[in-house]
């Protein structure tokens, strides 16, 4: 089985990009991030004709989440509990007897502003619903644009980024107190080749110079972990016309893990 992440910037804009992805890929499920749709303007029928089940929480503009699915899904849950938000930026569904969480990470725009305490506190309540996820569920995939790269060795420059949003103690440490619950990050699962990042700014020509950060993750239980055969970034989508600045992350589980 196949699960699959992607921040797309406007699925309006990217969908032919989304259509000819997963016409070539095939993924058993995708999680899409900052679809920028209302929900009656979500493409079902689109998805529909290519074989896809769709959830999806939109709003205008801004944010909005969605996971399409080859196999039907139930137990549908828009947003993060008990967490006070009109920001569309977490979804959840069981396909198949996995649980998974889809999530679009404030961004935090600046360490000391209010948005920054935002994310901080997005994180801490969506940590908690995700310790009761995996107490209830024993295959759990977490899949989005988390907005943190974990560790140095995921960013470009980390001098460079010193003091900035994405990096910080804070942020990281909130990444690995989801760790701590007992999730694995999949694509740390296996030895991969250095200076891989998944976001590249548009200016500066980033992707060129490969200016990146990897900040879009896939989250696994221990039962997934242990089926987990590959986790990789598809790096190649960045180099078409009108691009996203994020590229799907993949993950490959042995035999389905349903």
């Amino acid at each position: 089985m196949k699960f699959a992440t992607w921040n797309v910037n406007s699925l309006r804009v990217r969908l032919p990009q989304v259509t000819d992805w997963l016409c070539a890929h095939q993924p058993d499920v995708l999680a899409l991030q900052e679809t920028k749709l209302t929900d009656d303007l979500f493409p079902v029928e689109t998805f529909a004709a290519l074989g896809y089940e769709a959830a999806y929480a939109g709003q205008k503009t801004y944010n909005g989440v969605a996971i399409l699915s080859r196999q039907p899904v139930s137990e549908v849950q828009s947003g993060v509990p008990d967490l006070q938000d009109d920001q569309r930026r977490a979804l959840a569904l069981t396909v198949g007897g996995v649980r998974v969480v889809c999530l679009y990470v404030p961004n935090g725009q600046a360490l000391g502003t209010d948005k920054y305490a935002y994310k901080l506190d997005w994180l801490e309540h969506t940590r908690r619903w995700l310790a009761r996820e995996l107490s209830e569920h024993e295959r759990l995939v977490v899949m989005g644009d988390f907005n943190v790269a974990p560790e140095d060795r995921d960013v470009h420059s980390p001098k460079r980024w010193a003091g900035q949003v994405l990096v910080s103690p804070a942020e990281r440490q909130a990444f690995r107190a989801m760790l701590d619950l007992g999730l694995s990050d999949a694509f740390r699962l296996f030895e991969q080749p250095e200076k891989i990042f998944s976001w590249w700014n548009y200016g500066a020509l980033g992707f060129q110079r490969n200016w990146g950060l990897r900040i879009d993750h896939v989250l696994v239980s221990p039962a997934l972990a242990g089926a987990c055969q590959s986790c990789h970034v598809d790096t190649g989508t960045r180099g078409h016309e009108r691009p996203s600045d994020h590229a799907p992350v993949v993950a490959e589980f042995l035999n389905g893990p349903a």
